[in-house]
């Protein structure tokens, strides 16, 4: 019984350790991702129009920055009309998230 049983592993062993060996030089061969500069230098892939995409988000920043800034303009005549101090209304509290939004939409933008 522990001849069969040490037979078995040995033969498991001799086809295992060999297959192991040939599977990872497969996967040593098998070809890469292309790189971004790879990617940039091949003529086949479509090119970017960059002044178009730079100008669509100089509008859109322009279209969030007015809005922001009427947000804020309506935001400070709430505060100026309530007592901030008794209470917190809640369309203020919604009024300062949009708000912050926009300012994130706006800071995501102009980074590019």
């Amino acid at each position: 019984m522990k001849n069969s049983r040490r037979r078995f592993v040995i033969a498991l062993c001799a086809v295992g350790v060999p297959l192991g060996a040939l599977a990872r030089t497969q996967v040593a061969q098998a070809p890469t991702r292309p790189t971004q500069r790879e990617k940039e230098d091949d003529p086949n892939t479509p090119k970017l129009d960059t002044k178009a995409i730079l100008e669509a988000n100089e509008k859109g920043i322009k279209k969030n920055v007015e809005r922001l800034f009427q947000l804020a303009s309506e935001l400070k005549t709430e505060v100026e009309k309530t007592d901030s101090v008794l209470v917190l209304s809640l369309p203020m509290l919604k009024k300062t998230e949009e708000i912050e939004k926009l300012a994130k939409e706006i800071r995501i933008r102009a980074k590019g």
